[in-house]
C-alpha cells in the first residue's frame, strides 16, 4: 500500500513519541499550552511551522489573500498563528511567565521560483549557502515584564545559544559534563549587553567562513554545483558575484575573501588584500580561527540524511512509532549531497 496525500503531512511529537499528524499545528500548540496551564505544569513548546518550506502551502482561509503568491499566503498564516499563540498566553494570564523566541534555521530559499521563494533582502544568496542570505535570520525575543518592548540589539547569536539561554532564564545551570557550543544570551535580553563573540559558518564538516566583529572571512566559497545550475537551479538568482558565488568549491584558506558586513552586507566587494584594513582584519580573524580549531572535538553523527532509518516510520492512521512499519537497520554513511 502506498500512503500519499495532497495535504501536508506534519508529524507532531510529545517528547520522543509521535502523537499525530496534522496539516496545521498551531491549534494543537494552543491545546498543549491550555492543558499544561490547567495542570499548573511548566512547559516547553517547540513549534516548527513548515508551511513556508517547499512545497509551500496555506489553508483555504489564507489562499490568495497576499500579494506575494502562495509564499506570501503562507507567511500571512504564519504571522496569524504566532499572534494566536501570544494572545492565548495573555488570555491565560501566563504571558509574563513565558519566554517566547521566534527565529528560523536558515535564510529563505531563493531557488524555488517566484511564487515559492522568499526574499533575503540585500543579503547574498539564500538557504543551503553560507553567504549572509543563507545564514542570517530574523530573531525576536518576547517576554513581557522582563524584556523591554521595542529594544533592538546588534548582538550576534546562533540557534545553538537557545539551549544555554533557555536554561538560564529558567533558573537552571548549563551541564558541565560536556562541551556546549552555545552561549547564555540572557544578559543581552535583560540589559541589552553586547557579548563579543565570533560566528563560524559551516557546511557539513567544513568551516566555510567566520565572522569577527563586522568582518567576515570566507575560507571556502560555493553556491551550488554546475550540474544543478545548468539544470536551472540557482541558489543566487540575480545576485551572482564573480569569484564569490562560485559553482565549484573554491578554497581561499591561504588568502581569505574578507568583507566588512557593516559597509557591504551583500558581500559584493571583497576588501583589497593590499590594504592595512585587510591585514588587520586577517590578523584578528586568524587568531580566532586557530583557537577555534584547537578546541574542536569530533562528534559522533547521530543522523544522516541518507539513512532511511531516521525517517518517520508511521503512516497516516498509525500514529505510534515502530508499531506499524518496522524501520530498516540504521546504516549511516557519508552520502553524495550536492549542497
Amino acid at each position: 500500500m502506498v500512503w500519499c496525500s495532497k495535504l501536508p503531512n506534519v508529524p507532531v511529537y510529545n517528547n520522543s513519541q509521535m502523537v499525530g499528524r496534522y496539516t496545521h499545528t498551531h491549534p494543537e500548540g494552543l491545546d498543549f499550552i491550555f492543558h499544561q496551564n490547567m495542570a499548573q505544569r511548566p512547559f516547553f513548546l517547540y513549534w516548527a511551522a513548515d508551511a513556508t518550506h517547499a512545497p509551500v502551502y496555506a489553508s483555504k482561509r489564507f489562499l490568495g489573500k497576499s500579494q506575494r503568491g502562495r509564499y506570501g499566503d503562507a507567511v500571512m498564516e504564519l504571522d496569524y498563528s504566532v499572534g494566536q499563540m501570544l494572545a492565548w498566553l495573555r488570555a491565560l494570564g501566563i504571558d509574563k511567565d513565558t519566554f517566547v523566541f521566534f527565529t528560523s534555521d536558515n535564510g529563505a530559499a531563493v531557488m524555488s521560483g517566484p511564487k515559492q521563494s522568499g526574499s533575503n533582502g540585500p543579503f547574498l544568496c539564500g538557504k543551503e549557502t553560507t553567504f549572509e542570505g543563507g545564514m542570517r535570520e530574523p530573531a525576536i525575543a518576547w517576554w513581557p515584564g522582563h524584556i523591554p518592548a521595542g529594544t533592538v540589539s546588534q548582538q550576534l547569536g546562533t540557534v545553538m545559544d537557545l539551549f544555554s539561554t533557555s536554561l538560564s532564564v529558567a533558573g537552571l545551570s548549563v551541564p558541565d559534563d560536556r562541551l556546549i557550543d552555545g552561549l547564555d544570551l540572557s544578559p543581552v535580553l535583560h540589559n541589552n549587553t553586547l557579548i563579543n563573540r565570533p560566528i563560524f559558518y559551516y557546511r557539513g564538516n567544513e568551516m566555510m567562513a567566520v565572522r569577527v566583529g563586522p568582518y567576515k572571512a570566507h575560507y571556502w566559497t560555493w553556491s551550488n554545483s554546475w550540474e544543478e545550475f545548468n539544470q536551472g537551479i540557482n541558489f543566487c538568482p540575480g545576485q551572482e558575484v564573480a569569484g564569490v558565488t562560485t559553482h565549484t568549491q573554491q578554497e581561499h584558506t591561504m588568502q581569505p575573501l574578507i568583507f566588512h558586513l557593516g559597509w557591504d552586507p551583500g558581500e559584493k566587494y571583497p576588501i583589497s588584500v593590499v590594504t592595512k584594513e585587510y591585514q588587520d582584519a586577517l590578523s584578528r580573524i586568524t587568531a580566532v580561527v586557530e583557537k577555534h580549531k584547537k578546541g574542536l572535538v569530533p562528534g559522533v553523527p547521530q543522523l544522516n540524511m541518507c539513512d532511511m532509518a531516521v525517517m518517520n516510520w508511521a503512516p497516516p492512521g498509525c500514529e505510534k512509532l515502530g508499531k506499524c512499519l518496522k524501520a530498516p537497520k540504521s546504516q549511516p554513511w557519508k552520502c553524495d549531497w550536492p549542497h
